[in-house]
């Protein structure tokens, strides 16, 4: 085997692991804890479904790849859950450390360009980015909603700090962010969140 096709292969046995990855989120039902690479890849199908709504023109085929790389770095730096301050405060040293080991098993080229797909999801900038990021923040909201908000409950959140997380959602997808107002108000008179 030649060595391009030897780092390519480790690459994609590399990113099994992101299967071992739990989330805080639980599954609809109120099944288990949902694993990274199952959030990863219920974003990118939603994106797809959703892409209509997105607030400008967007390459839905960048989208889904950012969907689907970007909780790779959390192999090696974990799942920081969204309201949890002190962990938020390492994330990003973690993950820049977790994002050159992993995408450094790559043949060179292939790293320099998720690497930059990485960051580009990160920057917030790009109407991919930030419609990935809509769908980053209304895959788990759907699931806690579906589960009458156990999620928020078990760990105490209140509706500001999910409106916090959820003010940028509105970036991506005005409509979608609608949705998700919506979601939030009926959770808080449901009292699964606390005011």
């Amino acid at each position: 085997m030649d060595e391009r096709l030897e780092k390519q292969l480790s690459f994609a046995l590399e990113i099994d692991k992101e299967k071992n990855v739990f989330r805080q989120t639980h599954l609809s039902g109120n099944g288990r804890n949902e694993n990274d690479a199952e959030h990863a890849w219920h974003m990118a199908i939603m994106a797809y479904l959703l892409r209509e709504y997105s607030n400008e023109e967007i390459d839905i085929t960048r989208v889904m790849l950012m969907c689907l790389i970007h909780d790779i770095v959390e192999i090696d730096a974990g799942d920081t859950y969204a309201y949890d301050e002190e962990s938020l405060k390492t994330q990003k040293e973690r993950e820049d450390k977790a994002k050159e080991r992993i995408f450094s098993i790559l043949p060179e080229e292939q790293k320099r360009e998720l690497i930059a797909l990485f960051d580009e999801f990160e920057a917030y900038e790009t109407p991919e980015s930030r419609f990935a990021h809509t769908m980053d923040n209304l895959q788990p909201l759907l699931l806690n909603d579906s589960n009458n908000g156990g999620d928020w409950r078990a760990h105490n959140v209140s509706a500001k700090q999910v409106y916090s997380r959820q003010n940028k959602t509105r970036l991506g997808s005005e409509k979608l962010f609608e949705v998700v107002d919506g979601i939030i108000k009926e959770n808080i008179r449901k009292k699964n969140l606390r005011e």
